[in-house]
């Protein structure tokens, strides 16, 4: 009956272009998302659920996982897609915000894992894929809050890695860089401000200009990051990180890799301090 893989947060951008590719490449594909009544697209696909699924309800999860296996006999690898960017500056945050963050990006992923965890094992085979970021590996201004929720993924996934290779079940890192899709446009919608924290101004000015600069750069499609997904689930390799972007970021990925800390850390300075009003 082919394989199956269930995708979270396919309701639009990496989320909908995986699902599309594994369905285009054979695979059966549970595209799971909060308001599954809205997909018109996936539906169209003999070879494609919708369902629901929101990764902070755990009772949608199970249902998710439970009609994928009805459907399709077994799921093969989990994709967790769903994700979004709480940025601005730290103290105009509000704790909601924070835990919304932490959320969605880390708590979300670890329930997913956990509900498909008890098939893999039965199954003694399976593959996670979880999207990170660039800001899982380097961050940068404004985005201190999605950057941790990030990182945390990042160690979480790679220690993951380790627990469940001993079952034959392979964790997998995706780190695209920008990419088109609506993910800037609602991260920009909910930049958190505080117009009291007027002494941060500047500095938010300057580090806006920073990141107009780096947006500027081509960024990569949600199809270009699928077919790197697509390629991650299908290798047959232990390879524990892909990246995907520009130019540009994948010259930041490797300064963060093989520069020296504090030689890195002033250059990132320099990036927004030139934009910085000289008193």
């Amino acid at each position: 009956m082919g394989k199956t893989v269930l995708i979270t947060g396919a309701s639009s951008g990496i989320g909908k272009a995986a699902a599309k590719k594994f369905a285009g490449e054979g695979w059966n594909v549970v595209a799971t998302m909060r308001n599954p009544e809205q997909e018109q697209e996936l539906t169209q696909f003999p070879t494609v659920l919708v369902t629901k699924l929101d990764v902070q309800q755990p009772d949608t999860i199970e249902a998710a996982i439970d009609a994928g296996i009805a459907r399709f006999g077994q799921l093969d690898a989990v994709i967790n897609n769903a994700g979004y960017g709480q940025n601005g500056i730290f103290e105009a945050t509000t704790s909601a915000q924070i835990q919304q963050q932490f959320d969605v990006n880390v708590f979300g992923v670890m329930n997913v894992i956990r509900a498909i965890l008890p098939h893999f094992r039965q199954h003694k085979s399976g593959s996670i894929l979880n999207i990170s970021s660039g800001a899982g590996r380097f961050t940068l201004p404004l985005i201190s809050l999605y950057a941790a929720s990030k990182f945390a993924l990042e160690g979480f996934s790679e220690a993951l890695s380790y627990e469940l290779s001993s079952l034959n079940i392979v964790v997998k890192i995706i780190e695209p860089g920008g990419t088109e899709t609506n993910f800037g446009k609602v991260t920009q919608e909910q930049f958190a401000h505080n117009p009291a924290l007027s002494d941060y101004d500047d500095f938010t000015q300057a580090a806006g200009k920073m990141f107009a600069n780096m947006i500027a750069a081509k960024l990569v499609t949600a199809e270009t990051v699928a077919d790197v997904i697509y390629t991650a689930a299908t290798d047959g390799t232990d390879t524990l990180r892909y990246v995907i972007g520009n130019k540009d970021f994948n010259k930041r990925m490797e300064a963060r890799t093989n520069m020296p800390d504090q030689e890195y850390i002033n250059t990132i300075r320099a990036g927004f301090t030139k934009f910085m009003p000289q008193y």
